[in-house]
């Protein structure tokens, strides 16, 4: 200690010691000096996390950095807007620097395909592509964090947010949470080209009830930890340096104010190191939730709990002094979160430049938004990767680039909504729609073009979507009527017709939860009438949830699942419409025939009468006014190619505690085109405990074989994989029956048996 005090004395921090200096302290020692130079004020200020908008303008913001009262901003977004606020900081007594966040989701300027779309992929590598291409961007603009990757289980498509997000799968989720983190931060979130994740929304923010966005979450511990959890600390395990706090309550409690969840879990349990910050305005929010009278009680429960940073702060500025002076809440209190801060900021490399990714002014771009700043190719690539073929009747698909195509729908020439929510600094004018695709790959043919209907013709709807202000919904004057006769007379003249349907990206995000999952305004009955014409139909969807389409499954002949696919979207959609590229994503969500089934993910638990196929329907779970199951499963996806599986071989069929167990399928192409196919492995516990779900993805495999090429597929699967969280929350494998499940989706499936042993019965 005595030698760590002369060190200080020596260096001095007045002003922040050099890189060269930096080098003889650990982050630990560095981040401890510091703090102990620092008054409360300045302490407080690093806690702030300040969004620019009409009462924060930037003068008054570089004012207050000056002064040591801001510790980082969210919604800045370019080197020239965050050099002076960083000048500011430059300027304040202990030159700690800034640093800027921003909501990095699915691309930065170069806009990827959605969170939900990405799953679709099951392309890890694609993945990490669209991450690592963001960060590169965001950090060019002077990004320092992102508040990405979203990683909330989403199992009720009301949810809006459920388009953020990476679906209804445990693994699958995890596995991604993992790889997203990795890439935004690269090597090192220190690295100029990278960004700090900061993993959300903790914890489960995606289970609300009803799918209202905001919502309650009561769920038993077992449950969380099995299979709403882990993506979390996947993410903490890939390297996420923060974590975003949910805006949900749990079992009563709101996360912000959850001490068990930050502290208990987060800290103790997993040990996670790094930054807790909270969603925007969250603090003030625990007045609403009932659980604190004022703003300052909300500010006292959320650093008690373990909210290190404020975001959008009126709670943490104005009352923690008085809080302190007051004996309500200690020095640690404020010290710990100020140290996990620093810390972030040390690891974001700022101490050492604070200019590292703002860099020089004569270096700034000259324009944000050109063309030659974005990854065009590399957005295609992913964008048709995300693509699901759900129906494909007599080969439909692909089409031929000549004759006539009518294209219908009101999606079809939109520049803003095939980008998606949280499209980050993207600008709708770059973007390729499906128009603009179609018409760039037709060689020979014609294209004809007819809106045939309005997004969405209820007013009040209308109003409220747009008072979120993610986009105007630009209706068409004229009658309902009016458009479909436009749409069906350009039908018949066409050989082929391609409805482009679905949703606004506006009814996909934040607070824009559903009571229905049908296709919004008169677009089912526009398709009803290009039915009529008798003309070969596609339908391509463009919505950030799944929708109830059965009728629409009945009267389309193909239907294409485009999510919304980002900036290169319509060229991405051409490529797989014209067979350029053959499609091979896969559902990484359940689509349900209608809203009443809602939750219908695939991994449910089984029940004493479970639901039997084939038997008559009676006291068994089942809804009797409706076809049981979803309309398609979790896994699922076609191809312009066919795929078949021999039946599965086990190296054994016991298991022990110690061992590894090998499952294999010979996997072959036995149509004419080369293609790539994801093989899944389930398993099922057949006896346990507690009631185990009816099955659970654990790998994945995706394989590209060329026409009448096969292969052999194989799976390694040990104790790990047969783990579950009890009632007691002992994390464990039970001996006995389990259920292995080889397939191209998660229901039509190749299965065999094994035994797991117990301790005595391995040898």
């Amino acid at each position: 200690m005595k030698r760590l005090r002369l060190l200080c004395a020596l260096i001095g921090f007045t002003s922040l010691p050099a890189a060269a200096d930096m080098a003889s302290l650990s982050k630990e020692a560095f981040v401890s000096n510091l703090i102990s130079q620092m008054t409360l004020e300045e302490k407080i200020g690093q806690l702030r996390l300040i969004t620019i908008d009409e009462k924060m303008t930037p003068e008054k913001i570089r004012e207050e950095i000056a002064a040591g009262r801001i510790g980082g901003t969210y919604g800045s977004v370019s080197r020239f807007v965050n050099r002076p606020m960083q000048d500011a900081s430059q300027q304040s007594r202990l030159k700690i620097p800034m640093f800027f966040g921003w909501d990095v989701i699915h691309g930065h300027r170069t806009i990827f395909p959605i969170g939900l779309a990405l799953a679709s992929s099951w392309d890890i590598g694609a993945i990490e592509l669209s991450g690592r291409i963001a960060a590169k961007e965001a950090s060019a603009d002077g990004i320092d964090l992102t508040f990405a990757p979203m990683i909330d289980i989403a199992r009720d498509p009301r949810w809006g947010r459920t388009s953020e997000g990476f679906g209804e799968d445990t693994y699958l989720v995890s596995r991604i949470a993992k790889a997203m983190v990795q890439a935004y931060q690269g090597t090192s979130p220190n690295a100029p080209d990278s960004i700090m994740a900061s993993a959300k929304h903790f914890a489960l923010y995606g289970a609300v009830e009803g799918g209202r966005d905001y919502n309650s979450v009561d769920m038993g511990l077992a449950r969380m930890h099995q299979d709403y959890l882990p993506p979390y600390r996947s993410a903490i395990e890939g390297g996420a340096g923060a974590m975003m706090v949910a805006l949900n309550s749990i079992n009563g409690v709101p996360a912000t104010s959850n001490a068990w969840l930050m502290q208990d879990l987060l800290r103790k349990a997993w040990g996670f190191k790094g930054l807790v910050i909270s969603d925007h305005n969250g603090i003030n929010d625990l007045v609403q939730h009932g659980v604190a009278k004022n703003h300052r009680e909300a500010a006292r429960l959320a650093i008690k709990a373990g909210v290190d940073m404020s975001m959008n702060d009126f709670s943490y500025g104005p009352e923690l002094q008085g809080l302190l002076e007051s004996g309500a809440i200690s020095q640690s209190n404020i010290d710990n979160a100020v140290r996990e801060v620093l810390g972030a900021k040390y690891d974001m490399g700022l101490f050492e430049d604070p200019y590292r990714r703002i860099g020089i002014a004569s270096e700034d771009p000259a324009d944000n938004n050109a063309e030659h700043r974005l990854h065009r190719a590399q957005a295609r690539e992913v964008a048709r990767k995300t693509l699901v073929l759900l129906k494909n009747e007599n080969g439909l698909l692909p089409l031929k680039k000549e004759g006539v195509i009518a294209l219908i729908g009101p999606l079809a020439k939109s520049t803003v909504d095939i980008m998606g929510s949280w499209s980050a600094s993207g600008v709708a004018e770059q973007s390729v729609t499906i128009y603009d695709g179609l018409k760039n790959a037709m060689t020979q043919g014609s294209l004809i073009y007819a809106r045939g209907a309005n997004l969405e013709e209820d007013q009040e709807v209308v109003k409220y979507l747009e008072y979120q202000g993610v986009s105007k919904i630009e209706n068409d004057p004229r009658s309902a009527a009016e458009m479909i006769d436009e749409a069906v007379k350009a039908a018949q003249q066409a050989d082929v017709v391609i409805a482009v349907v679905g949703e606004p990206r506006s009814m996909s995000h934040e607070a824009a939860s559903r009571t229905s999952l049908d296709l919004p305004g008169r677009q089912s009955e526009l398709i009803t009438a290009l039915k009529a014409t008798g003309k070969p139909l596609v339908l391509v969807l463009m919505n950030g949830r799944p929708l109830s389409i059965g009728k629409e499954h009945k009267q389309a002949d193909a239907i294409l699942e485009t999510w919304y696919s980002g900036s290169e979207g319509g060229n991405a959609v051409a490529d797989v419409l014209f067979g350029d590229y053959n499609p091979s994503g896969k559902l990484p969500i359940t689509f349900p025939r209608s809203v009443g089934q809602i939750p219908n993910y695939y991994s449910h638990l089984n029940t004493g009468r479970p639901y039997i196929a084939g038997a008559l329907r009676n006291y068994t779970s089942q809804y009797f006014d409706q076809s049981h199951g979803p309309l398609y499963p979790f896994g699922y996806g076609l191809s312009y190619t066919n795929f078949s599986l021999t039946d599965m071989a086990l190296s054994s069929t016991t298991l022990s505690k110690t061992d590894n167990l090998v499952a294999s399928v010979l996997v072959k192409n036995t149509g004419q085109r080369d293609g790539e196919t994801v093989v899944q492995l389930y398993i099922r516990d057949v006896v346990g405990s507690v009631s185990r779900p009816v099955k659970e993805l654990k790998n994945f495999q995706k394989i590209m074989l060329k026409a009448g090429e096969e292969k052999a597929v194989h799976f390694s699967i040990n104790e790990n994989d047969l783990k579950f969280f009890n009632t007691q929350l002992e994390y464990a494998a039970e001996p006995g029956e389990f259920r292995v499940q080889i397939g191209l989706d998660s229901q039509d499936v190749k299965e065999q048996s094994f035994e797991l042993l117990s301790e005595q019965g391995s040898g």
